[in-house]
């Protein structure tokens, strides 16, 4: 633990903002962040029963992270938290893929996927250990460790809401998201993180009639005035964005932003995630005041090919927020690839707005 703490001081260290920098507004700030943040390794017996039959599908989901707090401690400033309803409890609580390859370590030996309430994992009876099998015990994390460092930079949560069923026999068919729970995905977050330390689509909208509209009058908070607060964002579109909006026009008393696109009242953090291809597209929503997260890889491709292109175009695209599996190097295969800032940094002024940093803003 002295080691991890006198490495997480130094981590700390590297993305404590210059006053200048903290009299920006968030979107002139850019941060690397980790996908799928919570996932620990598939145990090796079942990842090689399941990469006999589907070698290319294993492959791309073959890469696991430390916990959230030593992601934190790093610097990251971007996590993505995956959850699964579960109202009764129980459902998620003895995958089926224990079964498939006897011999695992134990599962939820503390019982809590018997709890009712959200379940934090990738896929369903393949791709299920997770360093915060629930929903609550990751917000709790982030409790403690917003309120060990107090003037943490925001840290941008995404967020997937699982309810994809597999079409094959045999595999658990998540429950479907509702308004009714999205509500209570709203209420665990408020009950286990607190209101004190999130930054609500309310707080930028404030005097504004549309978020958009205050989005594009730059009525962001500055960097100083978001510290210790995190900033959820739906990554959905389609049936669940409609129902997370469903009575809240504009995201009136909601928790969460959600990927809405442009033009539309709710739109303030959209998703591209192609950077490379739509690396123009990304720099002119920036330039008027969204905040866009792109990917610098995915599926482990960029990784096994140590390719930083997208990366690159990543960076120069000016979006706020790059996600990757990589910000160390990978613990699952022989590669270099790991992504960071010049200097070892996951957080820096962004690229479209630097110029302008030491001086008036854009």
């Amino acid at each position: 633990m002295k080691v991890l703490s006198l490495f997480g001081l130094l981590a700390l260290s590297s993305f404590v903002s210059s006053s200048k920098e903290d009299e920006l507004t968030i979107n002139k700030m850019q941060v690397i962040g980790s996908h799928n943040s919570y996932k620990q390794p598939i145990d090796p017996k079942l990842f090689s029963l399941l990469q006999k039959s589907d070698s290319a599908s294993m492959s791309r989901i073959d890469y696991s992270h430390v916990s959230l707090t030593e992601q934190l401690a790093l610097g990251l400033g971007n996590l993505e938290i995956d959850v699964y309803a579960d109202a009764q409890g129980g459902k998620y609580a003895h995958p089926k893929g224990l079964d498939w390859a006897p011999g695992q370590p134990p599962y939820d030996a503390e019982g809590v996927m018997k709890q009712p309430g959200f379940k934090v994992f990738h896929i369903q009876d393949i791709d299920f250990r997770s360093n915060c099998p629930t929903f609550k015990l990751c917000l709790q994390e982030l409790k403690r460790w917003s309120v060990a460092h107090p003037d943490h930079p925001p840290v941008y949560i995404t967020m997937n809401a699982k309810s994809e069923p597999i079409n094959k026999p045999g595999f658990t068919v998540p429950e479907p998201f509702t308004a009714a729970v999205f509500d209570q995905l709203d209420q665990e977050i408020l009950d286990n993180l607190g209101r004190e330390y999130v930054l609500m689509p309310d707080q930028v909208r404030g005097k504004y009639a549309t978020l958009e509209s205050a989005v594009l009058h730059q009525n962001w908070p500055t960097l100083k005035q978001a510290r210790g607060k995190y900033v959820f964002i739906l990554d959905e579109v389609g049936e669940k964005r409609a129902a997370y909006i469903t009575g809240h026009p504009s995201l009136k008393g909601r928790v969460l932003f959600t990927n809405s696109a442009p033009g539309t009242p709710e739109a303030a953090i959209h998703i591209l995630n192609n950077a490379k291809q739509e690396q123009a597209a990304i720099r002119a929503l920036v330039q008027k005041g969204y905040i866009i997260r792109t990917r610098a890889d995915s599926d482990t491709q960029e990784a096994r090919r140590n390719d930083k292109s997208s990366f690159e175009a990543a960076m120069q695209s000016g979006a706020q927020i790059i996600s990757t599996d990589f910000y160390r190097k990978s613990t699952h295969f022989k590669s270099d690839y790991a992504v960071s800032f010049p200097g070892g940094k996951y957080m820096r002024v962004d690229p479209v707005f630097e110029k302008n940093s030491a001086g008036k803003q854009q």
